[in-house]
């Protein structure tokens, strides 16, 4: 085991197991986020804007605020206010006022978002393809276990 990490870093050998294991992790991160973003840039957005329009979708015909939506975000970005007005400046993301708190505005996904979303469908098959190519159901499942394991918040 390792082999394909030892040759993509070329390092012979590893201080303990557990450094083998998190280097492999985020090797295999970064190696699913370059390709979402090689792919997604082909559509003119980063992973992080493609984040942002899945959330939007997911409430739409409602919004959220910028708040909401970095807590829902996969990975933090530092300035998702900078990021919706990004997908604002395309037209892919609207910002109304929110009617609870005049403080506050409400980003939106448009119809032209929803359609960028349906025509990058199969782009993200494709990626969700490569990936069950790679790992079979049951290594899905015990990878997800795993994965919540090292994130979940928990009360010491």
């Amino acid at each position: 085991m390792g082999e394909a990490l030892r040759r993509r870093i070329k390092q012979e050998s590893f201080e303990s197991p557990v450094q083998e294991a998190l280097l492999n992790l985020l090797v295999a991160a970064n190696h699913l986020r370059e390709r979402f973003n090689q792919e997604f840039a082909r559509y003119g957005i980063t992973l992080s804007q493609y984040n942002v329009l899945r959330i939007l979708k997911g409430v739409y015909p409602q919004g959220h605020s910028r708040g909401e939506i970095a807590r829902r975000m996969l990975e933090r970005a530092p300035d998702v206010t900078r990021l919706i007005g990004r997908l604002e400046k395309r037209g892919l993301v609207e910002r109304l006022p929110s009617e609870e708190d005049g403080r506050l505005s409400i980003a939106r996904i448009t119809p032209k978002g929803l359609k960028l979303l349906e025509e990058m469908r199969t782009s993200v098959d494709a990626l969700h393809a490569y990936f069950a190519e790679r790992v079979v159901p049951p290594d899905q499942h015990e990878l997800s276990r795993i994965c919540e394991a090292i994130y979940e918040e928990r009360e010491f």
